[in-house]
């Protein structure tokens, strides 16, 4: 047997034998299925993963497609909210560019607008303008009834229901008519005391118009002070603090007005959306264009404020108006607080009424048209030199001196020795300054020169040892000797003061007037003495007990007050007298005091009444214990104050002791309640708000008027040295 024949025995012999009816080719066929199976699910598990493979594609695609929508509107919001950034400050700077224009389209101040109508609201009874219904008897028809007892009985019945409701509409209405006449008798009551409230607003308003007609101080300073409050020129933000006198012989309204910061310009140009960083890019606006438009704006404000009192003054009593604009800020020479004059002008109503504001460039408008002053560089807070401020109006010459010694009066003075103490001033002041020769002097008295580089030069000085005004011709005569001289400026001193003429001539041109008050204020700043009149007896020294004092405060007493009444009674009042109650919100502690005046000075040290020195002499002025509800109190007898005193200054300042980092923010909601001798209420006086910074605040004073009246004048004025520079200023000295 072969190998061949071997094998497929062994081969045939491991075979399962067929069942008889077996067909071969079924087999073949069965295996062909499971195969066919199998491939089968291989093909719908690719199709399988295909499908969710491409489930996640397209979920990665919508997701990516979503990341570029939230990209895109992101963008679009952020480039959105750069554009809207843009668009209001384009907006700020196009309002601070058309201040001026927009402000002279307004309607012009007329007391008129302030005066109330004289009507209340009709009287409106509501509800009980109806009577109350009465029942109709054919409303009670008997019900029921079959017989004729039953009839009555129900007869009955309905006519004691309609008398029992006739009687309880009766009831009703008798009570309805006597609410309506209770509530009648209040209206009537509460439309009596509206009539009155508002005859009272409009009398004062009509007697503050009289006022401004027979050209009182008082009534024109409210009445244009008015006219500025209630102005609608001024932008959110701006500033409206005014400080004003009136010189009625000059027809002259004098005005310290407050300016805007340096920062009400935008620093900024434009605002830009960057994708690749998704942050803002700020452009900065030029600092030549912010500082050019800040003196643009400076200019518009002092223009603008020009405009609305001279379009106020329907009585006519403005023939010029001297104005000064002023920032509270740090002064950069000495780092304190102050009050910078950054632009200042002296208008004549002739002159200003012949401007087109509409039509003018601000800043050469007020330069050259009007010869007023503009700092060059407001930004850098260079301060310009004002021509009149309202303290210099209607106050007497005050006598002032450095302590040691007998001060030389300059009125008295020889007339070499006056120009010669000229002289010296100006070589204090770093200058080189010598005195001319008496015959062909030219009309020059001092020849000084100033070292300065830039600023200096050679000065010519006349000297004027006048009583009375100083007439404009003498400003004309230095103006004409400075020519001739070839002198880089003039300077006018003088023992007197400067009519509103001679600072209208001096606008604009290289002349210095120098009054007799600010003459012996730099003698006493350089070292040197001299007086305006005799000199003062000395005062006893205020620095040890009295003034010193003032810095210090008791310790113990609670925030928010004032210190406590004197434990002794003050000396007698009269029995007609009235009490000043105080009160404030916030929790700093406040000194309140009374400064007995004649103008801006202080009678004498005993007549500041503080809480070192509770009363004046005579007792017309004491502190008091404050009625419930107010947080201090003073004593006034009017008619007991001096003759010679013509004004009473309320003044409040922080307690250092108790409050050492304090300053008057939290001075608000202030008032001051007159009350009578029996301590019954008789007014309500508001009073201005601290502000930052400041220590010490003036709150008003009472001024009296030629009838022999008391009026009150609303203060403001603040002082970041505290009550020290606050008494210092009304005259008192401090060692």
């Amino acid at each position: 047997m072969s190998l061949h024949q071997d094998w497929l025995a062994g081969a045939t012999s491991h075979r399962k034998p067929l069942t008889s009816g077996e067909d071969p080719q079924l087999m073949s066929r069965r295996s062909t299925g499971l195969v066919g199976i199998w491939a089968e699910m291989q093909r719908q598990q690719q199709r399988q993963r295909e499908f969710e493979a491409r489930q996640l594609r397209e979920r990665e695609r919508q997701e990516r497609a979503h990341q570029r929508q939230l990209a895109q509107n992101h963008r679009e919001w952020r480039q959105a909210d750069a554009r809207r950034r843009t668009e209001e400050i384009e907006a700020r700077v196009t309002a601070l560019q058309n201040l001026l224009t927009v402000g002279c389209r307004g309607p012009a101040f007329r007391a008129a607008a302030l005066l109330r109508p004289e009507q209340v609201a009709p009287f409106s009874p509501g509800a009980l303008a109806q009577p109350v219904p009465l029942p109709h008897p054919q409303q009670y028809q008997a019900q029921g009834g079959w017989t004729a007892n039953r009839r009555a009985q129900a007869q009955a019945e309905a006519r004691a229901r309609f008398e029992h409701d006739w009687q309880a509409a009766q009831a009703a209405e008798a009570r309805r008519q006597q609410q309506l006449a209770d509530h009648r008798r209040q209206y009537e009551q509460w439309a009596q005391e509206q009539l009155a409230e508002i005859r009272r607003h409009n009398a004062g308003i009509t007697e503050v118009v009289e006022g401004v007609a027979r050209r009182d101080p008082e009534a024109v300073v409210a009445y244009f002070s008015a006219a500025l409050s209630a102005s609608t020129a001024w932008p959110e933000g701006f500033p409206r603090q005014v400080s004003a006198a009136y010189d009625a012989a000059a027809g002259q309204l004098v005005l310290d007005w407050e300016l805007p910061r340096y920062d009400i310009v935008p620093e900024v140009k434009s605002v830009r959306y960057m994708p690749s960083l998704d942050q803002d890019k700020e452009t900065a606006r030029p600092v030549t264009q912010r500082r050019a438009l800040y003196r643009e704006v400076l200019a518009q404000c002092l223009l603008l404020v020009l405009h609305e009192l001279f379009a106020a003054d329907e009585p006519g009593v403005l023939e010029s108006v001297a104005l000064n604009g002023f920032v509270d800020d740090h002064d950069p020479a000495t780092g304190r607080q102050a009050h910078i004059c950054l632009a200042t002008v002296m208008a004549p109503r002739g002159l200003f009424t012949q401007l087109h504001l509409e039509q003018v460039d601000p800043v050469s408008c007020l330069t050259d048209a009007l010869r007023g002053r503009l700092s060059g560089r407001p930004d850098q807070l260079t301060a310009v030199r004002p021509a009149r401020r309202p303290e210099d109006v209607g106050d007497g010459v005050v006598t002032h001196g450095a302590d040691g010694g007998e001060e030389p009066d300059l009125y008295e003075m020889d007339p070499l020795a006056f120009e010669a103490l000229v002289a010296e001033l100006f070589r204090a002041m770093g200058m080189q300054a010598v005195t001319t020769q008496r015959s062909n002097d030219g009309g020059v008295d001092v020849d000084a020169l100033d070292p300065a580089p830039i600023t200096g030069g050679k000065i010519v000085v006349q000297v004027k040892r006048y009583r009375n005004t100083v007439p404009p011709t003498a400003v004309r005569d230095l103006y004409g000797t400075v020519q001739d001289a070839g002198a880089n400026k003039g300077v006018l001193v003088t023992t007197s003061r400067f009519g509103p003429g001679s600072h209208t001539f001096a606008n604009g041109k290289p002349l210095e007037l120098i009054s007799g008050p600010e003459l012996v204020d730099l003698l006493h700043r350089y070292g040197l003495r001299g007086t305006l009149g005799p000199a003062r007896s000395a005062q006893p020294a205020r620095s040890a007990q009295s003034v010193q004092s003032v810095q210090s405060a008791q310790p113990g007493r609670p925030a928010g007050s004032a210190r406590p009444a004197p434990p002794a009674a003050p000396p007698a009042t009269p029995p007609d007298h009235n009490v000043l109650g105080l009160y404030w919100s916030g929790q700093v502690a406040l000194d309140i005091c009374a400064l007995v005046c004649t103008g801006n000075r202080v009678l004498g040290d005993d007549h500041f009444v503080f809480f070192n020195n509770h009363s004046t002499p005579d007792g017309a002025v004491s502190t008091f214990a404050p009625a419930p509800g107010d947080k201090a109190a003073l004593r006034v007898c009017f008619d007991a104050l001096p003759r010679a005193a013509d004004r009473l200054v309320l003044a409040a300042a922080v307690d250092p002791q108790t409050d050492p980092h304090a300053d008057l923010s939290a001075f608000t909601d202030a008032r001051i309640r007159l009350l009578d001798s029996t301590m019954a209420e008789t007014g309500t006086l508001d009073v201005s708000d601290g502000r930052p910074g400041e220590t010490a605040l003036v709150l008003g004073s009472f001024r009296r008027r030629p009838n022999g009246d008391w009026t009150f004048v609303l203060g403001g004025k603040g002082y970041p040295g505290g009550l020290e520079q606050l008494v210092q200023d009304h005259g008192i000295e401090v060692a």
